[in-house]
């Protein structure tokens, strides 16, 4: 195809909001040329990409090539500001549409920071440009496309690296690998936190999108007839068609540290629960301000995750990880506590592997050597910490209200659970002040889940395995795994 029809093609793609092939099947990840200059794209640059630009900007020779962003008022902002730090040095070119800069020959790789529905489709789509990619946490919005993005990095070669910064540090890499080599005795459950105080968002009533908003590639693969206000810029984050809530969203931080606790070689949990609410606010969001979610992987090993929002005087602010092992022992912020004892004791953590440089440095560094293995958060690694919180959300989805109290835990004689539940139901009842009526819990049931088939078995099959993959507009679709 010649530059001239190529570039017709494009404009006539782009403006139908149909689907771009890329690529063919024999696309590579590219090294940089030459000079060694790397040539990035940005890809959503109003909230967390304003991140990616800075990090980006403070390697050595890497241009910030591209920003892309539906909003072309944000677009035309950042664009200002790349040009005012470089001195003139970069004027990256802003497009709204992401597969313009990915028809770019000379483009090296891609930073996403999008809204998270659109997190996969744009691995998938850059890797198969044969281009890196940086993808902010989580990496998938739902099961199935997490599964087709660790494929398409597979077939295509690409660095993929997780916006999990906790995977670029060395200290926590020590501590997982003392966890794991038994120092501590067999760990029992790992436990993530996710409590940092929020606010509710109101109501927004549909309206027309603002003139500035390219709303269809805003909405891109996520199936939404109407506009609302709350959609756009961040509080997507609380609807179910675009984001995971906190669980997927803050938490997918403290969901990979608990993941990478576990003993090595596991892959997916074989069931997951969770139970929680959307409380105090009477909002527009649909997500659980409060949850309460287990996972148990095939050798009895758990994962408990623990999310709370509503904020209030004296609110007890969590954003970690705790280790609980089977003969007592545990380690909270950073603290060994043996068996019985109230007094932590700090231990020696040895600096365990990772590439150095920080997330930005080392994400760099894996594409300059064309190198997948040197990517701290591999695409694989993140398709399972995004999972287990997939499955623990998708409990809650099919969950049915049941009265806010004690009782509301279905736990039989597991007494760690519901140790840990009442935690949380003392702070929600007694520190936010909900009181039992009015109040209702929404408990999720047990899903079983095969780790191979990425399916649910089970009583609850049907309902559950439609939650692994959204619908997807015309024009986005995520491919099948066949055709990735």
């Amino acid at each position: 195809m010649s530059k001239t029809s190529r570039r017709t093609f494009l404009k006539q793609s782009l403006a139908a909001g149909t689907a771009l092939t890329v690529c063919t099947a024999k696309t590579r990840a590219q090294v940089p040329g030459a000079n060694n200059r790397l040539r990035i794209a940005v890809a959503g640059v109003n909230g967390r990409g304003s991140s990616h630009i800075s990090g980006w900007l403070e390697q050595d020779n890497v241009e910030v090539a591209y920003l892309i962003d539906p909003d072309r008022g944000v677009l035309d902002r950042r664009i200002k500001d790349v040009e005012k730090r470089t001195g003139g040095k970069y004027t990256p070119k802003g497009v709204t549409d992401i597969r313009e800069a990915l028809d770019d020959k000379t483009l090296d790789a891609v930073s996403i920071a999008s809204p998270n529905h659109w997190h996969s489709l744009m691995t998938i789509w850059a890797a198969q440009a044969g281009k890196h990619v940086y993808v902010e946490k989580p990496m998938s919005h739902d099961v199935f496309e997490g599964r087709v993005a660790v494929e398409a990095q597979k077939k295509y070669g690409v660095v993929i690296q997780h916006g999990t910064q906790s995977r670029s540090s060395s200290g926590n890499a020590g501590l997982h690998d003392l966890i794991r080599s038994g120092k501590f005795g067999k760990l029992k459950i790992s436990y993530g936190y996710c409590c940092k105080p929020r606010s509710g968002i109101g109501f927004k009533e549909p309206s027309a999108p603002p003139s500035n908003l390219d709303w269809n590639l805003w909405r891109g693969p996520a199936v939404i007839d109407q506009y609302h206000g709350n959609f756009v810029h961040y509080n997507w984050h609380w609807f179910w068609v675009t984001g995971n809530g906190d669980m997927n969203n803050q938490g997918t931080h403290q969901l990979d540290m608990a993941y990478w606790a576990l003993d090595e070689g596991l892959t997916h949990p074989i069931r997951a629960m969770a139970l929680g609410g959307r409380f105090a606010w009477n909002d527009q969001g649909e997500t659980p301000n409060t949850m309460f979610g287990m996972a148990e992987y095939p050798n009895g090993q758990y994962v408990y995750f623990n999310v709370r929002n509503v904020d209030y005087k004296g609110y007890p602010r969590q954003v970690e990880n705790e280790y609980y092992f089977e003969d007592g022992g545990k380690i909270i912020r950073g603290l060994y506590y043996p068996k019985g004892s109230d007094k932590g004791e700090k231990f020696d953590r040895p600096s365990g592997h990772v590439t150095p440089g920080g997330c930005w440095g080392s994400f760099i560094a894996a594409c300059r050597a064309g190198d997948p293995k040197m990517a701290n958060g591999n695409a694989v690694d993140a398709h399972r910490g995004c999972v287990l919180g997939h499955l623990m959300n998708n409990s809650y989805r099919l969950g049915k209200p049941v009265p806010f109290n004690a009782k509301a835990g279905r736990f039989g004689d597991n007494k760690d659970a519901y140790e840990h539940f009442m935690k949380l139901h003392e702070i929600m009842s007694k520190g936010a002040g909900l009181p039992e009526d009015g109040n209702n819990y929404i408990v999720g049931p047990w899903l079983t889940f095969d780790p191979e088939t990425e399916r649910h078995t089970g009583e609850f099959a049907a309902e559950a395995n439609k939650l692994l993959r959204d619908p997807n507009r015309p024009g986005f679709q995520v491919p099948e795994i066949a055709n990735v």
